[in-house]
């Protein structure tokens, strides 16, 4: 793949975690808490770069999420982007691979969220209608375990069990630094969002 090298390294926010943990709701909750800060960035979910059937790894195209990903933050990066907001469940294990296909001199915060099982149950539940719950609390269950133990030590853990959308987010802002302290105590966060209004997705 070809790189384009650019004079200001590229800022990354990777979040990750198992279905029905919060990824959607708090990735359009960053957002939002960036727009009303004026603080460019691009919103990618990794999930719509490989939306084709067969999919990469069942066509031999293992490489089409990342080329998919470079050609779209190229874009992105001629218009002026230069913080890039990207949700995936498997973002924070494939932060090095990602990171390379964007800016390899990018700099990462990388966040799993996570919750406790009758909490994504209940999520899920919400969500999800008729036969096949169960297999998405099924699958939740195992993508929840495998992150917890697979997830590098230096991926900073969220929990949003109990917790609303916005004081989420706010800890996930937190952690990138993209919004300084006395500006997000002076309002640019408060108030409830479409996504706060409407529950986690």
């Amino acid at each position: 793949m070809i790189r384009a090298m650019t004079a200001t390294p590229t800022q990354i926010l990777f979040l990750g975690g198992a279905s029905g943990v919060g990824k959607s709701s708090v990735a359009f909750e960053v957002s939002a808490a960036l727009r009303r800060a004026r603080v460019a960035h691009a919103l990618i979910d990794g999930d719509n770069l490989d939306a084709s059937y067969p999919g990469p790894m069942d066509s031999g195209r293992p490489w089409l999420t990342l080329t998919n990903l470079q050609a779209l933050w190229s874009t992105y990066r001629e218009v002026g982007q230069r913080r890039l907001v990207y949700v995936n469940t498997v973002s924070v294990l494939e932060a090095d691979e990602l990171r390379d296909a964007v800016d390899p001199r990018a700099e990462v915060t990388a966040v799993l969220l996570e919750a406790d099982g009758p909490e994504l149950a209940a999520r899920l539940g919400a969500r999800e209608q008729g036969s096949g719950l169960d297999e998405h609390l099924a699958r939740s269950a195992r993508w929840s375990a495998d992150l917890r133990s697979r997830t590098p030590d230096w991926v900073a853990r969220v929990d949003t069990t109990g917790a609303t959308i916005t004081t989420v987010a706010e800890a996930v802002i937190a952690l990138t630094g993209w919004i300084s302290p006395t500006r997000r105590s002076g309002g640019e966060m408060g108030g409830e969002s479409g996504q706060e209004a409407r529950g986690w997705v």
